[in-house]
């Protein structure tokens, strides 16, 4: 049986990532060059063209990854944790992490692309006591600040929510203090 027959055969003609039976194709798992049956698998093309453009993911489209992650084969285990990995700042990939188990070679595998691995160039902005802040968290005042450009002063306890970071300055994150959004240092906030 060919190694293409015995793919389908596997995956039932179904995405084994999300279970979509249209534009199907086989889909082998970077660094791997060759075609194997353990580092492949078949996958439709909203999966591989997220997989290999990372700027087109839909973090919605991958909640089917609560399912597909407890397969039995590697190449769909290693494609989960690759993908949970990527999106882990959502929240609720980072649950599904922890709850897979990958053996050693198999992570060891998973990790060979370099996806999980912090990125040095990114900005991580955290609060007064180090709590890493996410775009969409609510955080709290520490103190009393004068509102430059105004003569608003947002008292200490004021709560801020639904945050934004900023891209080029881990110090400085944007939310609304009443109807005015501002831009707020991350040395007077506390994460709710």
């Amino acid at each position: 049986m060919s190694l293409e027959r015995e793919l389908y055969k596997r995956a039932n003609n179904k995405c084994e990532l999300c279970g979509s039976e249209e534009h199907l194709k086989i889909h082998t798992l970077l660094p791997q060059k060759d075609e194997a049956l353990n580092k492949s698998l078949v996958a439709c093309k909203t999966c591989v063209d997220q997989i290999e453009n990372p700027d087109t993911t839909d973090a919605n489209h991958w909640r089917c990854l609560n399912d597909s992650m407890w397969s039995e084969h590697e190449a769909v285990k290693v494609a989960a944790w690759r993908m949970l990995s990527r999106l882990r700042a959502e929240g609720w990939p980072q649950d599904l992490l922890d709850m897979m188990y990958l053996e050693d070679d198999v992570l060891e595998f998973a990790k060979a692309t370099g996806e999980g691995e912090p990125d040095p160039e990114q900005l991580i902005h955290r609060d007064v006591n180090g709590v890493v802040l996410q775009h969409g968290d609510s955080v709290v005042l520490i103190k009393d600040l004068k509102v430059k450009g105004s003569s608003m002063v947002a008292k200490q306890g004021t709560a801020v929510r639904n945050i934004r970071l900023d891209r080029e300055n881990e110090k400085y994150i944007e939310g609304k203090v009443g109807p005015t959004l501002t831009v707020i240092i991350t040395d007077f906030v506390k994460k709710l």
